[in-house]
């Protein structure tokens, strides 16, 4: 790929005097990406995962990079386009075949009550016992996992898979300056019809409760 080719789609009247350059590697999950840079240099590391993609859109990724760095005043490329199309709808074909009975009880409970039960149900698995990263939709592998701290704690359960199952129904939006956007308005004025207006005050008790556990040992 010729970067400063692509460069130039983006930015016909700027010059970018840094060296760029891409590394294709196994540290990121799939599909993952990332840039660094100084002043004297851009790079850009991708998973090697993308290696089975059309040049032209692994452009349109390293393009929305290019983006984070410079966000402003650039010309919107087929190749972004084409990028934005591919990963909004990345989780349609991704295989589900990891559930949990406790997890897939409570979806289907949220399924029939806020999504008129037309919700296809992603993976569902448990995470680790965290008291910090408490759930996470993973989109390119349609995957919600949730704390295993939530177990044994049904309503708290509800609210954090019913934020998650949210960002499954947004899907990813973008900015103007290219970046991803999880909680637009829309979002937030959905996640208000959880049907327990106080859900907010007893997760953070019980969250705060729990660290106090944990520090003191009671």
């Amino acid at each position: 790929m010729n970067l400063n080719k692509a460069f130039k789609e983006l930015y016909p009247y700027k010059e970018e005097k840094r060296v760029m350059s891409i590394n294709y590697n196994n540290r990121f999950k799939s599909l993952n990406s990332n840039v660094k840079y100084d002043n004297h240099k851009i790079v850009f590391s991708l998973s090697k995962d993308w290696l089975e993609y059309s040049e032209e859109l692994r452009k349109g990724l390293v393009q929305s990079l290019m983006v984070k760095i410079h966000p402003y005043e650039y010309e919107e490329t087929m190749a972004i386009d084409l990028y934005k199309k591919f990963i909004s709808n990345l989780n349609r074909y991704a295989k589900r075949d990891k559930t949990d009975p406790i997890l897939e009880e409570a979806f289907k409970s949220i399924n029939k009550e806020y999504f008129e039960d037309l919700m296809e149900q992603p993976n569902l698995v448990w995470g680790k016992k965290a008291f910090y990263k408490l759930g996470h939709y993973e989109h390119q592998t349609d995957t919600v996992l949730i704390s295993e701290i939530f177990k044994e704690e049904k309503e708290l359960l509800d609210y954090i898979l019913f934020h998650e199952l949210l960002h499954k129904k947004h899907g990813i939006k973008f900015s103007k300056t290219g970046r991803h956007m999880h909680h637009t308005k829309a979002f937030r004025d959905e996640e208000k019809k959880f049907k327990d207006k106080n859900i907010e005050k007893k997760l953070k008790w019980f969250l705060r409760k729990h660290k106090l556990k944990n520090a003191f040992g009671f």
